[in-house]
């Protein structure tokens, strides 16, 4: 990778070789799996993040209107923080970053959405995997709710397990930097 561009390929291979393990799993989903994805071993490596990071704003080109990213802790926190190092250094400084909670705070201001949203704002949701997309779902509501448009969901990795289809009947667009095809799984869960 030269470090100036996104490169798939390479991020196929560091999702194979590191986040790919197989077993007997649920999913965030609530669907069975006969292999799991652990994104954070990619997205909080050096090179996972920087590719990942220059898979985003690849995207993000073509929603330059687009003022933040962010998305649900855990699976975005890293994302987000890759995304905002490498926006700065590729005329994109004016970035802004925000994580959702998974509950409001009992304490302090109470938020849900941490970070520089505004009301207004248009945003992209971040996250490391998709299935049926309902942990970036979550963070479309509570982004939302707080005032903030969204122009789009990008995830490093669709299992192709209907996450697209629930973005669209939202209205959303989608964008994946690789899915479970390009890794060579399969893209129906064990119990379907």
């Amino acid at each position: 990778m030269n470090g100036t561009g996104f490169d798939k390929t390479r991020l196929v291979d560091l999702l194979k070789r590191f986040a790919l393990k197989w077993g007997d799993f649920t999913l965030a989903s609530g669907k069975k799996s006969p292999f799991y994805i652990d994104g954070r071993l990619v997205t909080l490596s050096a090179e996972g993040a920087q590719c990942i990071a220059d898979g985003v704003l690849e995207v993000l080109q073509k929603y330059p209107d687009v003022q933040a990213v962010g998305g649900l802790t855990m699976g975005a926190d890293p994302i987000v923080g890759a995304v905002l190092a490498r926006a700065a250094q590729r005329n994109r400084a004016d970035l802004k970053g925000f994580l959702v909670r998974k509950a409001s705070k009992d304490h302090g201001t109470g938020k849900l959405v941490e970070g520089p949203l505004e009301r207004g704002m248009k945003v992209a949701i971040l996250d490391d995997v998709a299935t049926t997309g309902g942990s970036s779902l979550q963070a479309v509501d509570a982004v939302t709710q707080a005032g903030a448009n969204v122009a789009v969901v990008i995830v490093v990795l669709d299992r192709l397990q209907g996450a697209d289809h629930n973005f669209t009947d939202r209205g959303l667009d989608f964008h994946a930097l690789a899915d479970a095809n390009d890794l060579g799984l399969p893209t129906k869960s064990s119990d379907s």
